[in-house]
């Protein structure tokens, strides 16, 4: 591998690596199972749970290395080993409870946990929580319990107001408890651990990948060149022509700061457009594998 290509290449999945049947187009397989070959490191970086990603997984020519539940776990789909997690305590949910309560009456609530056992449900969600997408798998318990313990994200769930309008009625009110994001305009909005987004679970996988690079002096000039991944991402703008280290696309606002920390950030085309503002490029849907399209710049 050469300097004349990305290192690292990221991707939510949802709106973004697959189409909108949940497919992941043969344009992209191709080019993932390209530059994986050619030493690059290819990442999921979504709002999933850890349990929502097998299916995925399985249509990729590699199991990679994932950020999910918007940056509370990193993992290696693989093994399935879970390198890192980052829980929203319990203070701060009965907190973000009672501003939710004032803010958004009549929301619904749900939280995302980390199983510790086989018995342990790890979606739990209240009576008088309506779910925005078809989610048969879960736990129906007391608007109390599904506060009781930490969570990887808490969900607040208001059916028919803009998730936008969620977000905007908490202005000033959860920001130093939490961060808050969106990943459907249908009334969903999602909490994680404060400084908890994609692009800190890649900022972590990017140092992981340069410290592991520098122990191993003999790795050859991918491993020489995978070592400069932590240090050289969002440094400011790409020179003009310049190859950037890193990559990554998305669609949604739960994908702003990763393609803010990327060298190049790609929205997708059917991205909403405060996604596109916040772009260095915005590039074809994702049933066109905008993707691919983006790629084959470099691997072609």
């Amino acid at each position: 591998m050469t300097g004349s290509r990305p290192l690292l290449v990221a991707t939510d999945i949802d709106g973004t690596l697959v189409d909108r049947n949940d497919r992941i187009p043969a344009a992209n397989r191709a080019v993932i199972a390209e530059l994986v070959a050619d030493g690059a490191t290819f990442v999921l970086a979504t709002g999933r749970p850890p349990r929502w990603l097998s299916q995925v997984v399985d249509q990729l020519p590699v199991a990679p290395l994932a950020v999910c539940a918007n940056g509370a776990v990193v993992m290696d789909t693989a093994s399935g080993e879970f390198l890192s997690t980052r829980l929203l305590e319990a203070e701060a949910l009965a907190a973000i409870d009672e501003v939710l309560r004032d803010r958004l009456p009549g929301s619904g609530i749900a939280a995302e946990r980390l199983g510790v056992d086989a018995a342990d449900r790890e979606f739990v969600a209240s009576p008088d929580y309506e779910h925005a997408w078809i989610q048969p798998e879960h736990l129906e318990v007391g608007h109390s319990e599904v506060l009781a313990r930490p969570v990887l994200k808490l969900l607040a769930r208001v059916p028919g107001m803009p998730s936008a309008d969620m977000v905007e009625a908490l202005r000033g009110e959860v920001h130093h408890l939490a961060d808050v994001t969106y990943s459907t305009t249908d009334g969903l909005i999602e909490f994680a651990a404060r400084g908890v987004t994609k692009a800190s679970g890649l900022a972590e996988l990017a140092a992981g990948l340069g410290r592991q690079s520098r122990a191993r002096p003999g790795a050859g000039e991918s491993g020489t060149a995978r070592g400069t991944l932590a240090s050289s991402t969002a440094q400011g703008t790409l020179a003009p022509g310049a190859v950037p280290v890193t990559v990554a696309f998305g669609d949604m606002p739960n994908d702003l700061e990763m393609l803010r920390w990327a060298d190049h950030g790609v929205a997708m085309g059917n991205a909403i457009p405060v996604v596109h503002a916040a772009a260095d490029e915005i590039t074809l849907t994702n049933d066109e594998a905008g993707l691919a399209h983006v790629l084959r710049r470099w691997w072609n």
